[in-house]
């Protein structure tokens, strides 16, 4: 989710029913060297709370200096990416690679734990490989280690975000410990989040299916109580769109919160009539009043 889970985001997903908002994830090191980008990227809002700030690394004392940066920025949690399986990340020890070395990971909450006063959470997938369920021992050396709640993406790193979701790791990883696991991982209406609360979790986390639907969360939480929530339309999406742009270009400005919508505007686009002319057109704008013009035929 880098690029996407940005303050804008954040308040569309807090608007639209998310219980808990989580930043993009953010360099341990970057915070420790000082970098401006990543110390903005710790910045909360007020309409986002409760928040969680997620940061990765590979280093206790670089993880524990940046804890201790998002709980100073205002954090209701923070949060350790142990689960990301891009290369990148993974060059540095961090990410799903913490997965390989348990006593590490368990070292870096416990130090995380101990520097800051909020909630030190987890996030990992069930295994490196398909096959595998390193779910349960990771889960019980991060709750050793005095981790708060776990979330478990239901596939290997080396799926990245496609196939199946293997439930029966999800429900064993669940059984092992006693602090709360949420399901994460396909999860796009109410029967997908049914089906991990089922299989032990205490709750779940959307990433992905929210992108382009950040009511998404108000939709499931009436489905599993039994509501029938009408799915979000294409000309409410496209509000919810321009409201996003309006968000940005407070945040970054005009044209700078223009361009860092380009990554997204083809999720919020798809499957509506002239998708891909209306996208490459968007690509060019600079200002609200354009896009306002262009989007405002799927409006109505």
């Amino acid at each position: 989710m880098a690029g996407i889970t940005n303050a804008a985001f954040r308040i569309l997903a807090a608007e639209g029913g998310a219980g808990l908002v989580v930043t993009e994830m953010i360099s341990a090191e970057s915070i420790k060297y000082g970098n401006k980008k990543s110390f903005k990227m710790l910045e909360l809002l007020p309409g986002e709370h409760p928040a969680a700030i997620q940061i990765f690394g590979a280093d206790p004392s670089s993880m524990a200096l940046a804890a201790q940066a998002a709980e100073r920025a205002g954090a209701d949690i923070v949060d350790i990416n142990a689960g990301c399986p891009v290369k990148k990340v993974l060059r540095s020890g961090a990410g799903s690679a913490l997965m390989k070395t348990p006593l590490l990971l368990g070292d870096i909450v416990s130090r995380m734990v101990k520097s800051v006063k909020v909630p030190v959470t987890v996030k990992f997938r069930i295994g490196l490989n398909a096959g595998e369920n390193l779910g349960p021992l990771l889960a019980r050396v991060c709750e050793e280690a005095g981790a708060a709640a776990i979330t478990l993406h239901g596939r290997p790193a080396s799926q990245f975000h496609t196939g199946p979701v293997n439930l029966e790791a999800v429900a064993g990883t669940a059984a092992a410990v006693k602090i709360p696991v949420f399901g994460n991982g396909g999860i796009e209406n109410a029967a997908g989040a049914r089906a991990m609360l089922e299989a032990g979790c205490a709750g779940v986390a959307i990433g992905r299916a929210a992108v382009f639907n950040p009511a998404l969360f108000a939709e499931i939480a009436s489905g599993l109580s039994g509501g029938l929530a009408e799915p979000v339309t294409s000309a409410v999406r496209m509000k919810l769109f321009l409201r996003f742009l309006e968000l940005n270009a407070g945040i970054y400005g005009e044209e700078h919160g223009m361009a860092r919508a380009r990554k997204l505007v083809g999720y919020w686009l798809k499957g509506l009539p002239g998708a891909s002319g209306a996208r490459g057109a968007f690509m060019k704008l600079k200002t609200l009043k354009e896009a306002e013009a262009l989007l405002i035929q799927y409006t109505k």
